[in-house]
């Protein structure tokens, strides 16, 4: 028998024992009356403890839980083992709800944990950035009420939620969202959406880049075909035109060449595996290189001039630094017209130490000048082709300058011509001065 009964049957034996002494010494009546108000005081011993049980569950807590005495003593025991135990649980499942919560919040997708009815139960940081929510404001509003483009509305009343939803932000312009519902629990959704802006942009570079390049190799590729076809078809083949188709086929050769050049250049500069090696390069003996060859290229058509307003060097890499000029060079030589001015300059302004090509060509519409670096971006694409450009030039600049830490400023005005300017940080300049130390030293 457990303690729980022993007790109280002691106490009854012993009551039932005392009357029946009580009825042997002195009467029956006198023992019925001392077992009756013996039974009182029990039941108001446990009336007693039932009112302080009722006041506790009428005002709950796991600090106030009545001592008692006798048998409630074990009951009340037990009673704050279990309070102590459900306070523990409780607080165990406050400290999960708050952990996952805390994750949700930073998390890099938004999050909406959608009710019954599709009304709002939470969202997190992003979820209230992308569609523009406040979770307590909007708590318990209808999805629907808040996200309101009917794409959004056909996808969450189709109940077909396999693949998620792309759609372009309302409230953030030029943001694409993907979004995906995911039904979970009693008729709960867990709404998720995720930033695929630079997904997108990526994909469309992509496309952009596979049809610029068919456009760029498919012209050249034709006009050496159809020579070759009409050669092929001609019977008695003139020697001096038959020069001349040659002659043409070698330049669209040349062309294609130059393309699949710098294409495998930009593939290099834009691998993580090529690591850039660094050495101190002579800047001044490369510009003045780079002079000649502007010189030669140009065949007399322009004047060209340099200027040295400084004998530093740089910490980079020769060959892709000599890319990036070349590439400045060649463009001011073959977007200036006959009789124009360039001019090279190699000085040092601050902290920088900048390259900058200036000429007097046509100059470029400000709209332009933001996408010059995108690559086969071409201001005037029948001029670009005619001077045999390929339109990956500016944007082999930009990944060599990028990879050195540099940057490409384009000041340009039309009709007045336009400098392109190649700037340097202070860490990649190295001095004269500590070039002749080094050479003491050594």
């Amino acid at each position: 028998m457990s303690d729980f009964w022993l007790r109280p049957l002691t106490t009854l034996g012993f009551l039932t024992f005392s009357s029946l002494v009580v009825w042997a010494i002195f009467s029956a009546v006198v023992a019925l009356i001392l077992f009756s108000f013996s039974l009182l005081l029990i039941l108001f011993f446990h009336l007693r403890n039932l009112q302080e049980l009722d006041n506790w569950l009428f005002k709950a807590s796991p600090n106030n839980v009545p001592h008692g005495s006798g048998i409630w003593e074990h009951s009340f025991a037990s009673l704050y083992k279990v309070v102590q135990k459900h306070k523990r649980t409780k607080q165990e499942l406050k400290s999960a709800v708050l952990r996952l919560q805390n994750a949700a919040k930073a998390m890099p997708d938004g999050i909406i944990i959608l009710g019954d009815a599709d009304k709002i139960e939470w969202c997190n940081f992003m979820a209230e950035t992308h569609f523009g929510l406040d979770n307590e404001r909007d708590h318990g509003q209808h999805i629907s009420y808040l996200l309101r483009q009917s794409q959004f509305a056909d996808y969450l009343s189709a109940h077909n939620y396999n693949e998620p939803l792309k759609l372009v932000s309302t409230r953030n312009q030029g943001v694409t969202l993907s979004i995906q519902l995911v039904p979970y629990g009693d008729k709960q959704k867990l709404l998720i959406s995720r930033d695929i802006t630079l997904l997108e942009q990526t994909e469309t570079i992509r496309r952009d880049f596979v049809a610029n390049v068919s456009h760029e190799m498919r012209t050249p590729l034709t006009v050496v075909g159809g020579f070759l076809e009409t050669l092929l078809d001609m019977e008695h083949l003139d020697k001096k035109q038959t020069r001349q188709h040659m002659q043409l086929m070698l330049d669209q050769t040349h062309r294609m060449q130059h393309l699949v050049e710098d294409l495998l250049t930009l593939s290099r500069l834009e691998s993580e595996q090529n690591v850039l090696t660094e050495d101190p390069v002579n800047i001044p003996a490369l510009v003045e290189k780079l002079c000649d060859e502007a010189a030669s290229l140009s065949g007399g058509q322009h004047k060209i001039s340099l200027t040295l307003d400084s004998d530093c060097w740089l910490r980079g890499n020769e060959h892709e630094l000599r890319s990036a000029f070349g590439n400045l060079i060649s463009n001011a030589v073959r977007y200036t017209h006959e009789g124009g001015n360039i001019t090279l300059r190699w000085a040092q302004k601050g902290d920088e130490a900048i390259f900058s090509v200036q000429d007097t060509g046509e100059g470029i519409s400000p709209q332009h000048i933001p996408r010059l670096t995108e690559r086969f971006y071409r201001v005037d694409r029948s001029r670009s082709r005619e001077t045999g450009g390929t339109g990956l030039g500016l944007a082999i600049v930009k990944h060599v300058l990028s990879r050195h830490q540099g940057k490409l400023e384009v000041t340009s005005e039309v009709g007045k011509g336009s400098t392109f300017s190649a700037c340097f940080p202070a860490n990649r300049i190295i001095k004269s001065s500590a070039l002749i130390s080094d050479e003491i030293a050594g």
